[in-house]
């Protein structure tokens, strides 16, 4: 299993999409926007522009990994008949499936990271200790529901379409979820969409927390509760495409 890991991994890291979705474009907004409106603080939170947009794009990028690295190459694995070799290897199908969420999560954290990274390096922006664990941990451990619906998209689609639908999903995601405009600025029925997504469930977990509040409860139960069921749907389409290989 490490090694079918190790496989996966490096496969996504000469991935040129995942390289520039999930790695140069949250990067490249991110020192965009902080150079426009990181100077500006939130008469509400008292929280720097430049630190919510550290945790917006680094929302935009993790959830991104999540995706881009399930779908598309799930899809790819059962039209090639890859799955199909996998299943008679002594790898048990839940091996299978858990070694795609390990990969997926490890593929999250060079976003994560590099937009910390160039928030410290170019707006320095410092936190404490305890925040920067809190605030990696929980954006880290919150795109599982992520990754189950780029596995749901991958087991359900093939290849032609499983990108596109990703794209559209991923884009659509960060764009309803305030990933990329805030939140306050949408219209009242935009904005009650956009407070139904995990994307906005998930960062408004690291904005609370750079701004020194605990998450809100309501925050964590629904990107927990969306977690939940995009695993079992994702566990479902799999079943769905083992069934029909």
């Amino acid at each position: 299993m490490r090694h079918y890991i190790k496989v996966e991994i490096l496969r996504m890291l000469r991935n040129k999409r995942y390289l520039i979705f999930v790695v140069a474009f949250p990067v490249g907004f991110y020192l965009l926007y902080s150079n426009l409106w990181g100077s500006e603080v939130d008469a509400a939170t008292g929280v720097r522009g430049a630190v919510t947009l550290m945790v917006s794009m680094a929302a935009y990028g993790a959830l991104a990994a999540a995706m881009m690295s399930t779908a598309v190459p799930w899809s790819q694995e059962r039209h090639s008949g890859w799955l199909r070799q996998l299943q008679i290897t002594p790898l048990p199908g839940w091996a299978i499936i858990a070694t795609k969420l390990v990969a997926s999560l490890l593929l999250v954290l060079p976003s994560l990271l590099l937009v910390g990274l160039a928030a410290v390096l170019t707006q320095h922006v410092t936190l404490p200790a305890g925040q920067w664990a809190a605030l990696l941990l929980c954006m880290w451990i919150g795109t599982i529901p992520f990754a189950a619906l780029g596995l749901t998209i991958g087991s359900l689609l093939r290849p032609d379409t499983a990108q596109p639908a990703a794209m559209i999903g991923m884009f659509g995601l960060a764009l309803l979820g305030g990933l990329w405009f805030p939140v306050s600025i949408m219209p009242a029925t935009m904005k009650s969409i956009a407070q139904a997504t995990p994307s906005y469930d998930y960062a408004s977990i690291g904005w609370e927390i750079v701004a020194g509040r605990a998450p809100h409860t309501p925050d964590v139960a629904g990107i927990a509760g969306w977690g939940v069921v995009l695993a079992v749907l994702a566990l479902l389409a799999y079943r769905r495409a083992t069934a029909r290989a």
